[in-house]
């Protein structure tokens, strides 16, 4: 199947590892023109060395300014951008007991601001384009997890904008959708999984909770879906939230 985005230029934030890398090499697989948009990292360097047509721009979205200027780098050696993927972030672990006030605001502002000051700042381009947006969600916006209100927090607030600004933005013929991946084998993952006493049997336990296979959700099934909403393939599809999760979410886990 073509998905039609050969020559699409595509910011991709959070890209140089886990689902962000995964999905810079699905857009790089069609064709596109990914711009990975990360911290500085040797992994970054090293994805984007592999590719044969690609941008990296290492900043770390970590507030307006800093959105602003990645957009206008990508804007400045690239002149367009056909579409935007909200990736970037990381549970900080910020709860309501083990954290702050100040805490809470801090993590709101790392885990959900730069979605909204990428998003806006790209808008014109995405206007020019008729462009599409997915955010990266997680489930935990829709069942909790127990220590993590910031991170929640951000993730609920993702899906309530991924709706706003597909109704805000329907006469523009600019697409938003949101994918909500579960558990996936992602390094910061398996950095969290390390910390327990037995990460294999921490892995196990949880992958046999998955009801599709037992298994956890690779980075290249999430990414598979990203670019299907990014494409004109999925014209008709808009303010969606799409679960990438083998079930997890909403099936008995007694299956």
């Amino acid at each position: 199947m073509d998905l039609g985005l050969k020559g699409k230029v595509i910011v991709i934030t959070g890209g140089g590892r886990g689902i962000g890398a995964a999905i810079v090499e699905a857009c790089a697989r069609e064709g596109a023109v990914p711009v990975i948009v990360t911290r500085p990292s040797a992994a970054a360097q090293a994805l984007a060395a592999r590719l044969a047509d690609c941008e990296l721009i290492e900043i770390e979205v970590d507030g307006a300014e800093s959105c602003r200027r990645a957009v206008e780098t990508a804007l400045q050696r690239r002149g367009r951008i056909d579409a935007l993927v909200n990736n970037a972030g990381f549970n900080d672990k910020v709860g309501l007991e083990a954290g702050s006030p100040a805490a809470f605001q801090r993590s709101l502002e790392s885990g959900l601001i730069h979605y909204y000051a990428m998003t806006h700042y790209a808008l014109p381009a995405l206007k020019a384009a008729r462009g599409a947006v997915v955010n990266i969600s997680s489930k935990t916006a829709v069942t909790g997890q127990g220590g993590t209100s910031g991170y929640v927090a951000a993730k609920a607030a993702q899906l309530g904008l991924t709706r706003e600004w597909a109704a805000e933005l329907i006469r523009y013929g600019i697409r938003v959708n949101a994918v909500i991946p579960a558990e996936v084998t992602t390094p910061q993952y398996q950095q969290w999984l390390d910390t327990q006493p037995d990460p294999e049997a921490a892995r196990k336990a949880i992958a046999d909770r998955i009801p599709l296979g037992r298994r956890f959700t690779t980075p290249e099934e999430i990414a598979s879906t990203v670019v299907f909403l990014l494409s004109a393939q999925s014209s008709h599809t808009t303010g969606q939230h799409v679960f990438v999760d083998g079930g997890y979410t909403h099936l008995d886990r007694a299956l």
